[in-house]
């Protein structure tokens, strides 16, 4: 699910590396990938129609579904981040991970019978039939805006890295190489949309998880030990702690976590555009469930494996006697660096594939979105249908450029706390919208729903503030319930007759 690279540059010490073979040969990985993200999207982007673009004819198979969405949901903010949580946060981040997959199991079982049997091409259409034009403009607002902060903030993460590893010493800037990477992806992703991304995120999930295993592999080999070995070591370390029940004002308490992670799991898949896009793919509701419990049972082993990387590492670290770094975002890229040519090459390759799979898919929501939900165009003639669609795809390119750019002048210690932190404030309303769709029968009143909607994050800030300056209790993501718990609240405020009565 997913963030992370520390926002605060003066941490970031990669050192700059020169123009040599080793470099050449990294720009050769890497043009040789993007290549063959060409050719898979020339093979599916054939003969494509606007119901190609949208939903891939629901023709997509469940399994290339399933593995994509694993590389899609962890991004390189996941392959950054994780592994240097284990020195503040142990292992506990896998509560949330146990959380995920209940959260996975109400998806399932409640949102995709839902959408498919109202055969959905956004699911933000299910607002419009229960509450009218107004609930899914508004929804699918709240949509688009944190679709693109959270999509830029992946993306920044990935941009920064690479341009530290190969271009800090070359004179090219920041915002050449981003707009070069948002160049590349919007290529590859305009013309064939779902149907394309479904398969290229099939491929980067591929590699994303091939360069996990490699760099694991080079941590134990470094280490000078066997895979058992390996494994107890991680097990005998002090950071292999998972559960923390003793200190409820922690952020880090296991039903804190746990719930929070099975609602992360509803808001950021199940009330998502863009991830629900893929699952709507499919060809009936059975493959789509299919696909949800496979990727979702995924997460727990993925991250598991993140966070013994990140033990291993911290113990080599410790046997060679070198200082941890400052920041746990740079523990995995640090490592990678002074690890030798092919573990760089490894680690480029993960960080270019979650990055791509997350931010190729989010354009193509986003266009989506807005031609279904904001402007009602997706009944127009294939003509007018595609110069919509590139107009729109050019133009969340450039938000998701001047988006990125935003994050890189800010400073937070984490990206993934960040992330989490967005998401609490801008999908709560979602939340609180669809529970008031789907558990009660009244209607509300279209005019005021939008200002119910603004309201309900502002008034968490407003809690969360307090409750930290005066009562020494800092909230961490059950924001996300009190955000959506008052839009249930002001959506009660603003009922009307019920529906059908």
């Amino acid at each position: 699910m997913d963030m992370g690279f520390s926002m605060e540059e003066s941490h970031i010490f990669f050192c700059g590396l020169k123009f040599s073979h080793c470099m050449y040969m990294l720009y050769g990985v890497l043009i040789a990938y993007v290549l063959l993200l060409f050719i898979v999207s020339y093979w599916t982007s054939r003969n494509t129609t606007a119901d190609d673009f949208y939903s891939g004819s629901r023709r997509s198979p469940w399994f290339v579904v399933a593995f994509g969405m694993v590389g899609a949901s962890i991004s390189g903010v996941t392959f950054v981040s994780v592994p240097g949580w284990v020195e503040k946060t142990d292992f506990t981040y896998i509560q949330m991970c146990i959380g995920f997959f209940f959260g996975y199991l109400v998806v399932a079982y409640l949102l995709l019978p839902l959408y498919y049997k109202m055969n959905l091409t956004s699911i933000y259409g299910y607002l419009e039939h229960r509450f009218g034009l107004s609930a899914r403009r508004t929804g699918a607002s709240f949509f688009l805006f944190s679709k693109l902060a959270g999509s830029a903030a992946k993306l920044y993460v990935t941009v920064l890295v690479l341009h530290r590893f190969l271009l800090a010493d070359t004179g090219v800037s920041f915002l050449t190489l981003l707009v070069v990477v948002v160049s590349v992806i919007w290529l590859y992703s305009y013309r064939g949309g779902i149907r394309t991304i479904v398969w290229t995120d099939f491929l980067q999930t591929f590699f994303l998880l091939l360069a996990l295993v490699l760099i694991l592999a080079k941590v134990v080999s470094s280490l000078q030990l066997d895979l058992p070995s390996a494994v107890q070591l991680v097990s005998d370390s002090s950071h292999s702690r998972i559960f923390e029940w003793s200190d409820w004002a922690s952020s880090r308490h296991f039903v804190k976590q746990f719930l929070s992670g099975i609602f992360v799991v509803i808001v950021m898949t199940g009330l998502d555009q863009d991830l629900m896009q893929k699952n709507l793919s499919c060809k009936d509701l059975r493959s789509s469930r299919k696909n949800m419990l496979c990727y979702g049972a995924a997460f727990v082993p993925v991250n598991l494996l993140f966070l013994s990387l990140g033990v291993l590492i911290v113990s080599f670290y410790a046997q060679v006697g070198v200082e941890v770094p400052p920041s746990g975002d740079e523990l995995l890229p640090a490592f990678a660096r002074t690890a030798g040519p092919w573990v760089m090459g490894c680690f480029l390759i993960g960080m270019v594939a979650s990055a791509f799979s997350s931010a190729d898919s989010a354009l193509t929501s986003l266009t989506t979105s807005a031609i279904v939900d904001v402007a009602g165009w997706e009944k127009k003639d294939a003509a007018f249908a595609r110069r919509a669609r590139l107009c729109f795809h050019i133009g969340f390119s450039i938000l998701l450029i001047l988006f990125s750019l935003l994050f890189y002048n800010y400073k937070e210690s984490s990206a993934i706390n960040l992330i989490y932190t967005m998401v609490s404030y801008l999908y709560g309303p979602l939340l609180g919208l669809f529970a008031f769709g789907l558990f009660t029968r009244w209607d509300v009143s279209q005019r005021i729903l939008p200002v119910v909607a603004l309201l309900a994050p502002l008034l968490t800030y407003a809690i969360d503030f307090s409750l930290s300056n005066f009562c020494a209790y800092k909230m961490g993501y059950e924001m996300l319930l009190l955000n959506g718990g008052l839009m249930f609240v002001g959506l009660m405020m603003i009922r009307k007759k019920r529906v059908g009565c």
